[in-house]
């Protein structure tokens, strides 16, 4: 097909202010994706929209597996509460209430 442009699971994004280092979640617009690489401030990195990873989580609130996970952007965080945070995916285990990791399958 000639207007293929890629698949799409691992873009090539202009990372933001302070820069990105490899396997840091973040959110770029309404894209959510975790850093395949490091990169300085408004330099190119590859960033991953798939997949599956362990990534940081607020505490005070639990995941059971396949729930809905959300990114708390000013936290920096994964949580289980919709409200005022951002869908980004499902965790795929559950997360204790005190835990400060889930995993979570990404799904933009």
């Amino acid at each position: 097909m000639r207007n293929f442009y890629q698949t799409g699971d691992t873009i090539n994004a202009t990372a933001p202010s302070g820069g990105v280092v490899s396997g840091q979640a973040l959110l770029i617009g309404a894209l959510f994706g975790v850093a395949a690489t490091d990169a300085a401030e408004a330099a190119k990195f590859a960033l991953h929209l798939t997949g599956c990873y362990r990534l940081p989580k607020a505490t005070g609130n639990g995941l059971t597996e396949g729930q809905k996970a959300y990114w708390d952007d000013t936290a920096k965080k994964i949580t289980g509460t919709a409200s005022g945070n951002t869908l980004v995916g499902n965790a795929i285990e559950p997360a204790a209430t005190d835990a400060t990791e889930a995993v979570v399958r990404l799904a933009n």
